[in-house]
């Protein structure tokens, strides 16, 4: 199971790293679109567009139909909920620890005025 949800993180967060591949996820929010669409929108080649596009349905964040010759992009049913429970567990983790170091600091400013 850690070894699954490792590899799904690592292809969530590889494909959310590049602004494009982000762009692209924004615009499935609002509607639909063709792989033309898309590359005309973010002027690009139809093959980089593509690649974008394959990295993005490897992991899990859009799917694709092809209907006649032009193939359709959605998002995909993952929601992204994994990875905001990741990072939630990360911010919790480092808030504590956060809170932790302000209580030593409040510590020794208390010693140093006495």
């Amino acid at each position: 199971m850690v070894q699954y949800l490792s590899h799904r993180l690592d292809a969530s967060f590889a494909a959310l790293s590049d602004p494009t591949r982000r762009g692209v996820l924004e615009q499935l929010g609002y509607a639909d679109a063709s792989i033309s669409d898309l590359a005309e929108r973010f002027h690009m080649t139809l093959t980089g567009m593509k690649k974008h596009v394959s990295l993005l349905e490897a992991a899990g964040l859009v799917t694709t139909e092809k209907i006649g010759r032009v193939r359709i992009c959605r998002l995909g049913r993952g929601m992204l909920d994994t990875e905001a429970a990741w990072i939630e567990q990360q911010r919790r983790i480092w808030t504590e620890r956060f809170d932790a170091l302000d209580a030593i600091v409040q510590e020794l400013k208390q010693g140093d005025t006495q």
